[in-house]
């Protein structure tokens, strides 16, 4: 039984989620203690019981503690079964995140698997669908698990209500762990406003903002058709593509915060990218580090990435993942970012 103490690092949920993932993929039970000790509400929230669900819903897990509020969870694995899977997170809590809990194991599964979520799609704390659809989903394919995503319909916080398609074909032989290096040569860049059942005017503010510090011209400004019943929601999004990597930055409006100054936070975060030659932002880097230990691990071989930065979200990510899979991480700072080598053991 492994035991983990989910108060050290950045104390947060992704402690449990990458255990959980682990856990699947690797058949080790664990224990998490202290969850989230230091938040202002400790304790697991309905978010986390959402992917505790779902993960013992794929490998039939036997599960103490998974009640809100609980500062301790056992979590002991059965196989990981592929197949057909709806889960509802209820409201606004995100249902990338419980997709991101899931879907290493079900890459690693031995048939494809076809999952229906329900909750939020655009969420502050989380990963935005088209982040997942855009950057994280093409990386996985190059790892050699393909997948299809489709949004059914778009929610935000507070009230959710939004609804993602996922099929996940598994990786078997063809898993292969790779270098990330460069980003490569400029593909695309664009920026969208999604702003159901707000003024029109609100999304226009926003792009003018962002193409006035950006120098984006028209053609590089986007408004997409939505329902306006999906709202109310603003998120704001650049889309980098490059020819080795694709970066998506999302800032959301909020009551009291001007349409300038939601451009204006998003500016900063692509500058901060720019000014760098990584391949990675810090978002990306920080989940890329799973998969590719994975991989890693399953080929016995060995991988490095460039980052813009290294969070404690990362640091507490490789700590986790090494009590779980023979690798190691070693980190080398270079010119304005990080190296992140993975070796197996």
């Amino acid at each position: 039984m492994i035991e983990i103490d989910g108060s050290v690092g950045e104390g947060g949920g992704q402690i449990l989620r990458t255990s959980l993932a682990l856990s699947m993929c690797t058949g080790q039970a664990f224990t998490l203690a202290r969850i989230r000790a230091r938040r202002a509400k400790p304790g697991l929230m309905r978010q986390h019981l959402s992917c505790v669900q779902a993960a013992a819903a794929i490998c039939g897990a036997a599960v103490e503690g998974a009640e809100l509020g609980s500062g301790t969870l056992v979590f002991e694995p059965g196989p990981v079964k592929a197949g057909d899977y709806a889960f509802s997170v209820g409201t606004a809590g995100s249902c990338t995140l419980v997709l991101q809990t899931i879907w290493p194991a079900l890459m690693l599964a031995d048939a494809p698997s076809r999952l229906r979520l329900s909750g939020g799609t655009h969420n502050p704390m989380a990963p935005p669908f088209h982040f997942l659809e855009r950057s994280y989903a093409p990386l996985l394919r190059r790892l050699g698990a393909t997948s299809e995503l489709s949004l059914r319909r778009l929610g935000f916080y507070p009230a959710g209500g939004g609804e993602i398609h996922v099929t996940l074909h598994p990786a078997g032989d063809a898993l292969q762990a790779f270098d990330l290096l460069e980003r490569g040569e400029p593909v695309e860049t664009y920026a969208e406003c999604l702003a159901p059942a707000l003024p029109s005017a609100v999304a226009r503010r926003e792009l003018d903002a962002l193409a006035r510090a950006l120098a984006l011209s028209p053609e590089q400004l986007r408004i997409p058709v939505v329902r306006q019943n999906e709202g109310p929601g603003n998120a704001l999004m650049a889309t980098l593509a490059h020819a080795q990597v694709c970066e998506l930055f999302t800032r959301f409006g909020e009551k009291g915060v001007s349409s300038e100054q939601v451009a204006q936070s998003l500016v900063a975060d692509v500058r901060a990218y720019a000014a760098s030659t990584a391949a990675l932002g810090p978002h990306l880097a920080d989940q890329w580090a799973l998969p590719l230990a994975l991989a890693v691990w399953r080929r016995g071989s060995s991988a490095a990435y460039t980052c813009t930065e290294l969070t404690d979200h990362a640091t507490t990510n490789f700590d986790v993942i090494r009590r779980f899979l023979p690798v190691s991480f070693e980190t080398q700072a270079i010119d304005k970012g990080w190296r992140v080598s993975v070796d197996a053991r």
